[in-house]
């Protein structure tokens, strides 16, 4: 099983992004996905998360600006940035909340993270 993230690059500042992730393998159900980011020398935040049921988390700084969206059918996730400032320049991580099949193990859990892709807000 694995994340899939895309879409990061370069913007310029006000201008729009647009993040995927693909959740692929022996996927039994998800129950969220969510997006965190890391800026150099800072933790990693949480971005947005959504759950199957479609309830939505954002951060407070980025309501408004950010949208989640989520295609149960295709497992995946993705991540509407408008309005982009320098300071949302990082490395976006997807991260599953999931059960799988490990061949004959079933596995659930919280933990499972994309590679991460980098998104750079020029000023």
């Amino acid at each position: 099983v694995q994340l899939q993230a895309s879409g990061g690059g370069l913007v310029q500042a006000g201008g729009p992004l647009r993040l995927s992730c693909a959740a692929s393998g022996r996927i039994l159900s998800i129950t969220a996905m969510s997006w965190y980011r890391q800026a150099p020398g800072k933790q990693r935040e949480l971005v947005a998360s959504i759950t199957s049921g479609a309830n939505i988390n954002y951060a407070d700084s980025l309501k408004g600006r950010f949208t989640i969206s989520r295609d149960n059918a295709k497992n995946t996730v993705y991540l509407q940035m408008n309005s982009l400032k320098p300071e949302d320049t990082a490395v976006y991580y997807c991260n599953a909340d999931m059960t799988y099949s490990d061949y004959d193990v079933i596995v659930a859990t919280k933990d499972l993270w994309g590679k991460g892709t980098q998104v750079t807000v020029s000023s």
